[in-house]
This record gives C-alpha cells, structure tokens and sequence, in this order.
C-alpha cells in the first residue's frame, strides 16, 4: 500500500462532502432567497397569521380573551378533552397491536414474518376516512360481527359507538407506524445483550421489559409520537363517523358556519399547533440524557428462536386474528364498492358493478384533479427537497440550516391550519393579470398539498445527495462545466432514485388529504378524490360510488408505494457495486 493510498484510507468519507466558500456565489444566494420566500409566503406567514388572529381583538389591541372564553365553553372544553383522550387512547391501541407483532417478527423464527410485516403496513395506504364507513358496516351495532355474535352468543360489542369507533379506526390505520419503527430499532440491538441477560437468569416477560424493549424504546416513541399527532389533528374520519365534538371538526365548523371572523376557529388551531410540537417534544425529552446506542455494527442482532409447537399455534393464532381485524377496512371498502345491497345483513344481499360506472361517468374529473394537482405538488416539492438538500450540504449560505427546519416544521401544522391561514391571510389577493381570488382557484389547494408534504421529499433529496461524492461534481467542472450544468448533468442523475421516492411519496399522501381539500375547494368541478369520496359518503345511496371511489384511491396509492419501493431497492443495488469496489481499493 502506497503512502497515498494509506492517507485515502484513513480519509472519512464524510470529508469529500465538506462545503466549499467558493459555492456561496450569486446563484446560491438567489436561490436561497428563492425558497426562503417560498416558505415564508405559504408556510410561515399563513401560520404566523392563524396565531395572530387568536390574540387580537377586532380593534387591533392585543388580548388573551378569546382563549378564556374558548375554556368557557363547555362544548370547546369537550371538544379538547376528547382530542387529547381520542389521541392517547388511539396511541395505546396502536401499540398494543404493533408492539406484539413487530417482536414476535424480529425475535422468533417462524414461516411467513415478511409476509406478516408487509401486511401490517397496507392500512397505511389507506386514509382513515375511506375505511370509516366500512368498518361501520362490519363493526357497527348492526354490522357484520355483531350480527353474527348476536345470533350465535346474544351479545352485541360497542365497537363503533361514539369515541370509541374514532380510536378503532385510527389505531387500525396508524398502529403501521410504531410497527415501523419498532422493528426498525429491535432489528439494530446487540444480540450479545440479549445473551449476557440469558446468562444472567433474565427470561420470558422479564427480559422484554427489562433489556429489549427499552432498547428498543427510541424506535417506539417515534412511532407512538407520530400517531399522536396523526390522530389530534385528523378531521376526516370524525366528521364520517358523525363526531364533532373535536378539535379538528370544531374548528372546520367555527370557519366555515360562523366565519372567517370568528376567533375561535384560530384560537382551536393555535391549540393544536401547540399540542402537536409539545408531543413531538416530548418524544424527544423522554430519550433525552440516556444512552441506547450499541457497539455492533453489522454484527449479531437479536438471535432468532424456535418457538415450541404450542408457542407457534398461540402467535400464528393471535397474529392471524390482528390482521383480519387491521385488514377489514380493505375487504369492507372493496365489498361496499360491489355491494347493491349491505344492510342488516353480514354479507351484501346482492353485487353490481353499476358504482364505478357512476364514479368514471361523474367523477372522472375528480381523478383528473387529484392527478393534476398531486403530480404538480409533488414536483414542486423535489425542486424544494433537491435546492434545499443542495443548499445545505454543498454550501456554505450563512443560516442555511433554518431552511431544512422550517420545511420541515410543515409536519407540525394541521392541514385545516394551513387552509384556515391561506383563507385569511389570501383572501383579497387575485391573480395577476386576472380578477380571480387566488382562494377560489385550485393553485391554492396544490400549494397546500407541497407545503404539507415538502418534508417527505426532503428528507428522500437529501438522503439521496449525501450518497453522492462531491468530487464526482468537481471533476465535472475541471472538465469546463459550469456549476449549473454540473448539477443538472451529474448530480442530479446521480440523485434519481431519491427524487423519483420523493416525488412518489409526496404524490400518494397528498392525493388521500382531506383536512386542507375540504376547506379549500371552493367549486366541485375543482375537487379531487378525497374530496369526492367524502362527499359521497355523507348520504347512504352514495356509499357504493363513494366506496369504489375509494379503492381508485387505494389503488393510485399501492401502485405509488409499490413504485417508490421499487425505485428505492433498484437504487440501492446501483450504488452496492460501486461502495464494494471502492471498498476493496
């Protein structure tokens, strides 16, 4: 080995990513300032407005009325306390399905783990909202189980009833979440933890709760704080299920019956503004001042085990029961679409095909809209992510890091919170060159759907730069090209596979988003599908074309997914030999 060679060896691969002065140029600075008006144009200072609105009086003078008069109301005290209950208890039924299932998964060695894995994410692509009126139909008072236990046990379960359907259906969409994340943080433990606590005497309950779980804790309380959120702040499946007596619903109700005057509609988005940051703090103080880090590195993990033969009946049963129960609203959603006739009855009386005629006869403009304005949003958001990711780690633009935090701060405001602030903050602007309120074109409800789903495209950009050498860019310009063709011609290839996830991340969440749409659309030839399959779900003869809208959206959704992992596994394998061969030099 020469001299050379040894110092390159001892180089950190982090090095070549170091920003150089020279990048702080004219174009950096005009594209910097670019996306920091972007950002401050359609996130912060909608935002900023909401807030200000809750604490000033219609004389201008500033005040903490309207919050006191919000706590005296016993509607809006309801309204909080069930947000926070519905939340919680969403949270810890979401656990007590992931928790088991992403153990026994990880811990034991049985036939079908991936399968089950892969399972337990599908209700994921599907918002919560499409499924609500199917699980009323199976679980509901006179639905398909409680039909069936009352004729074979004489009892009925409140499954569906009240507060208590809320938490049934969130816990059964979000819980994907936790089992994410948890398998993610059990599959990186030293197995030889596991072993020195086996020498020790540690089994069974004891060593989960004592050794594996809170080593897996970090990789919990993400997932557990997502759903939190996710749940506070959902406005669809409440106003499905007939709810309203929550914050999200309450505040849709105060705008859009009383009026964008209203304070109260900005004093309950404040609240959830705050509740929403406060979790994710708080996520982030539970960990804080202790260590979960591991030595191993490619080493063992936890060590698979056999399970006996009475073991492997009891999980293959329980497993099996979890995912008929997280996998009912697709089957509901997919026989409601069928069904001409489902009441009173466990099954569809009869089946057509006469609902998605209706659905490509009169909402094939839906599907148009949902394409058009997710497709543009998405693209929007990669030109954000690849700018931002570029900005951040190839130059040295003083306070750049601000831009990454205030994307991604997106993940914290509620989508009927940036709705609430466009409408406000908007509501006198018009086009240019037109007489057209920018709040009654569809512009506005694509610049929604970017700004709340910037921060999956970041993080996809920016993972995908930080694979790239930045000498592959330098060598680039020693051979004459300009910085701006470097990039488009070298980096930016190099980046496809992480563009191409973001893009498709970016465009199957925002084409199921209700909480913005609904506010938004100010015209139904201007809805999109979520907007529709929520429309039609709000009378009983539109359930079957609302459902079979539904599965379109379920559909466009597993295909993105589908592809994004795709792109994402093709990407990995492109970089693999190149990593190896530089590896071995």
């Amino acid at each position: 080995m020469t001299a050379s060679t040894a110092a390159s060896a001892r180089t950190p691969a982090w090095a070549g990513l170091r920003p150089r002065l020279s990048d702080t140029g004219l174009g950096v600075w005009l594209a910097g300032a670019l996306v920091l008006a972007f950002l401050l144009l359609f996130l912060v200072l909608p935002v900023g407005r909401v807030f200000y609105t809750a604490f000033i009086e219609a004389d201008g003078s500033l005040t903490l009325g309207h919050f006191g008069a919000f706590f005296s109301q016993g509607l809006m005290k309801e309204s909080f306390f069930n947000s926070l209950y519905v939340a919680l208890m969403s949270a810890l039924f979401a656990a007590l399905i992931a928790v088991p299932l992403a153990y026994f998964t990880v811990r034991f060695d049985f036939r079908g783990a991936l399968l089950i894995q892969t399972l337990g994410v599908l209700p994921l692509i599907m918002p919560p909202f499409v499924g609500a009126v199917a699980m009323q139909l199976i679980f509901g008072r006179s639905g398909s189980v409680n039909l069936l236990l009352d004729q074979w046990f004489g009892i009925r379960l409140p499954i569906m009833e009240g507060l208590n359907g809320i938490i049934f259906v969130e816990a059964i969409h979000y819980f994907p979440f936790i089992l994410m994340n948890l398998t993610v943080a059990l599959r990186n433990i030293d197995g030889a933890m596991e072993e020195a606590a086996l020498n020790l005497g540690c089994r069974g309950w004891r060593l989960f709760r004592r050794v594996i779980f809170p080593l897996g804790l970090p990789g919990f309380v993400a997932g557990a704080s997502l759903v939190f959120v996710k749940v506070f702040d959902d406005l669809g499946t409440p106003l499905v299920l007939g709810q309203t007596n929550l914050l999200a619903p309450q505040a849709y109700l105060r705008i859009t019956q009383v009026g964008l005057e209203d304070p109260m509609g900005y004093v309950i988005s404040v609240i959830m503004i705050v509740f929403s940051i406060a979790a994710m703090a708080l996520s982030a103080q539970v960990l804080k001042g202790k260590d979960y880090a591991t030595t191993q590195k490619g080493g063992s993990s936890l060590q698979r085990r056999q399970l006996s033969r009475v073991g492997s009946l009891m999980a293959y049963a329980w497993i099996c029961l979890v995912l008929a129960i997280v996998l009912s609203p697709h089957v509901g959603v997919l026989l409601l679409s069928f069904a001409k006739v489902w009441s009173f009855s466990p099954l569809p009386d009869a089946y057509t095909l006469a609902h998605y005629a209706t659905v490509f006869q009169d909402s094939s403009g839906m599907i148009k809209n949902t394409l058009l304005y997710c497709g543009l949003a998405a693209g929007l958001d990669v030109v954000l992510g690849v700018t931002i990711g570029y900005l951040i780690l190839r130059t040295t633009l003083p306070a750049r890091q601000w831009l990454d935090w205030i994307a991604t701060a997106a993940l914290a405001v509620p989508g009927i919170v940036l709705a609430i602030g466009y409408l406000r903050l908007f509501k006198n602007v018009t086009l240019p060159g037109t007489e057209m309120l920018l709040t009654s074109t569809w512009l506005v409800i694509m610049l929604a759907y970017a700004v709340r789903r910037l921060p999956y495209a970041l993080r996809s950009c920016v993972a995908a730069l930080q694979q790239v050498h930045v000498s592959l860019e330098e060598a680039a310009e020693s051979l004459g090209a300009t910085k701006l063709r470097a990039i488009r011609r070298v980096v930016v290839p190099l980046m496809a596979g992480g563009i191409l996830a973001g893009f498709v991340t970016s465009f199957i969440t925002a084409a199921v988003e209700l909480s913005a749409t609904i506010l938004l659309v100010s015209a139904e030839s201007q809805a999109p599908m979520s907007y529709g399959i929520y429309l039609y779900m709000q009378s009983v003869a539109g359930r079957g074309p609302g459902a079979a809208l539904g599965v379109l959206a379920i559909i466009v959704v597993a295909l993105g997914t589908y592809l994004s992992h795709v792109v994402v596994e093709r990407t990995h394998s492109r970089f693999q030999p190149a990593a190896k061969e530089s590896a071995s030099s």
